[in-house]
């Protein structure tokens, strides 16, 4: 499975964006995409799950200004973000789980000046 990762940019306080990834190298729903960031000299830390039937999970203090949402049957993710705080400043992670595998893509920074 093969993960690209885009959307990301610079962004003011209280903008709102939109990043995509899109999963590719399998003919079947992968089993759960997700995201998750790491923001300058901190731990990766999950922003959110969804399964291929549509379940979401969130990270803790994720809920709120973040949705994750997924094409239905299909191996394409968003997150939105709503309210951007400069503490969303990362390296946003496309992360899959298929067949008891773990996938990575590259990443999608994100900026956000105040």
């Amino acid at each position: 499975v093969r993960l690209q990762a885009s959307g990301g940019g610079l962004v003011q306080s209280g903008g709102s964006l939109r990043l995509s990834c899109v999963a590719s190298g399998t003919g079947a729903s992968v089993d759960i995409m997700g995201w998750y960031r790491q923001a300058p000299g901190k731990q990766l830390e999950l922003v959110a799950t969804i399964t291929a039937g549509g379940v979401a999970k969130y990270g803790d203090s994720m809920k709120g200004r973040f949705t994750i949402s997924r094409d239905h049957g299909e191996n394409t993710m968003y997150l939105h973000i709503n309210n951007l705080k400069p503490e969303d400043t990362a390296v946003y992670y496309c992360n899959a789980q298929h067949n008891f595998k773990t996938y990575w893509g590259q990443g999608t920074k994100v900026t956000v000046s105040s």
